[in-house]
């Protein structure tokens, strides 16, 4: 069961990863996400006695989960790696579409922000990264490339992926995106095509 702590806890970290995407990790307040949350003034020291370092690798964390889910329910459901890009790529789009853009990557902007400024948070976007990267390049190997490739194209759809998020936002057009879908998902089955025939 979980307790009441553990839920102010979770709303509070929510409330973070929502703010730093619209209002970005230095322009999010601590009163900022106390409101948002409905949380009690002191929950926030109380839970993360690190303040907003802490918080913000909640944050971190919390989308780092979701994407690893999304990847997860797209292997599931897709027929080969490029249709699991495609089919992540596209949920991005929606999510950032049905935001009225203003939603994006918590991730790459507090890489942009902080990742100069602290270690910590630097680290967690790098292992954020990297749990987005590894199961990409599972699908890959799983559809015929080779290992070293596979890891190499991984790495080049998830940059892609980022990179389309912030032209879509700045645009305020899901068209980045879909573009990046349809690039990626031609890559991917061009490898993967190369990788059957050897």
């Amino acid at each position: 069961m979980t307790s009441k702590g553990d839920l102010t806890k979770a709303r509070l970290a929510e409330s973070m990863l929502e703010l730093i995407q619209t209002s970005g990790f230095s322009g999010t307040g601590l009163n900022a996400v106390i409101e948002h949350a409905s949380a009690p003034k002191g929950s926030i020291y109380f839970h993360f006695p690190d303040g907003k370092e802490g918080l913000g690798l909640a944050a971190v964390e919390l989308a780092t989960t979701q994407f690893e889910e999304l990847i997860a329910a797209a292997a599931a459901s897709a027929g080969s790696a490029a249709e699991a890009a495609r089919a992540v790529i596209g949920a991005v789009a929606t999510i950032v579409e049905e935001s009225d853009f203003r939603l994006g990557c918590p991730v790459s902007v507090v890489t942009l922000e902080m990742g100069a400024e602290s270690e910590r948070l630097r680290q967690a976007c790098a292992t954020a990264f990297e749990s987005w990267i590894a199961p990409t390049a599972a699908l890959l190997e799983a559809d015929g490339v080779g290992a070293e490739e596979s890891r190499s194209l991984a790495t080049v759809v998830v940059s892609m992926i980022e990179g389309a998020v912030i032209v879509s936002r700045a645009t305020r057009s899901v068209q980045p995106l879909l573009s990046a879908a349809d690039s990626a998902a031609d890559l991917i089955g061009r490898r993967a095509t190369a990788g059957g025939a050897r």
